[in-house]
């Protein structure tokens, strides 16, 4: 795009939610303010063509930019006030109830069936995730996701500490999307996060004869003030469960995936002897 555009350009794309009425904010401010893109742009650290981007509610504007911009604009808070709303735009619209409730969650469990879950993911592997994402996701689609599902790990050290679990199957942890230096960096991230004191790590064999979990991966989220939801998530269609009933159920197979799978102990060194094992060292090695 050329930083010097004609201002019809910055006109919002139609169905960009938060993105297109804090792009039109933006616009309203530094028109008020006697600003050009490329001024504003160098007043902030950004490019005129990137400005433009958000002006159209085409790109996710940080935080940085978005406290910045503020104090540029003489908003008085305006524009910080979105903050919070433009950030949970970087998710899926399908996750991001989900995600509000997850960054303020008191406990947290995760039942994972595909792929290592998006809290524990490296960020090489979390981009692997995304570049085979169908129907193909664009570049800078693929980026924002990967920055956004590493923010979401910031719950591991808000205080006060969640108590967090994750329930993960053996054939999630052998899966080397990304390839096996992907694979391994992962593993010995869930090695790291399994020995921190409020998070527990426990592994579903795939030999096991008793299976709680056949009906698919769940999250269950739990409020300070002590209610509980269940997360399901299956694209294009996951919802939220707050119907005690439904929640209910949900609990009750958590609770006996935990007692059919491997304990916390017993998970952690099942993951050190899969990093030590053959296969993986053999195609670590080869040309």
């Amino acid at each position: 795009m050329n930083d010097q555009q004609p201002e019809r350009d910055s006109e919002c794309e139609p169905g960009a939610g938060i993105l297109c009425v804090f792009g039109q904010q933006l616009k309203l401010l530094r028109v008020r303010e006697g600003l050009e893109r490329p001024e504003l742009g160098r007043l902030t650290g950004y490019s005129a063509s990137t400005i433009a981007s958000f002006e159209q509610g085409r790109r996710i504007p940080p935080g940085k930019f978005i406290d910045r911009a503020d104090e540029v604009l003489n908003a008085g808070g305006v524009l910080k006030a979105s903050k919070d709303e433009v950030a949970r735009a970087q998710y899926p619209a399908f996750f991001r109830d989900a995600a509000r409730l997850e960054a303020q969650a008191a406990d947290l469990h995760v039942y994972a069936t595909h792929a290592v879950p998006g809290l524990l993911q490296t960020e090489d592997y979390a981009r692997a995730v995304f570049a085979m994402w169908r129907p193909l996701l664009g570049e800078e689609v693929i980026e924002q996701r990967v920055s956004a599902r590493l923010a979401r790990q910031e719950l591991f050290s808000r205080l006060p500490l969640p108590t967090v679990s994750f329930v993960i199957e053996e054939a999630v942890l052998r899966r080397p999307l990304g390839g096996v230096e992907a694979l391994r960096g992962q593993l010995e991230q869930i090695l790291r996060r399994g020995r921190e004191r409020h998070v527990e790590i426990q592994v579903m064999p795939t030999d096991r004869e008793e299976h709680a979990g056949l009906g698919g991966p769940f999250n269950l989220i739990g409020a300070r003030e002590g209610n509980r939801v269940a997360y399901v998530e299956a694209y294009p269609d996951s919802r939220i469960h707050s119907e005690r009933k439904a929640v209910r159920e949900f609990e009750e197979q958590y609770g006996l995936l935990r007692a059919q799978a491997l304990s916390p102990g017993e998970s952690l060194a099942f993951l050190e002897k899969l990093l030590g094992e053959r296969w993986m060292s053999k195609r670590l090695c080869a040309p």
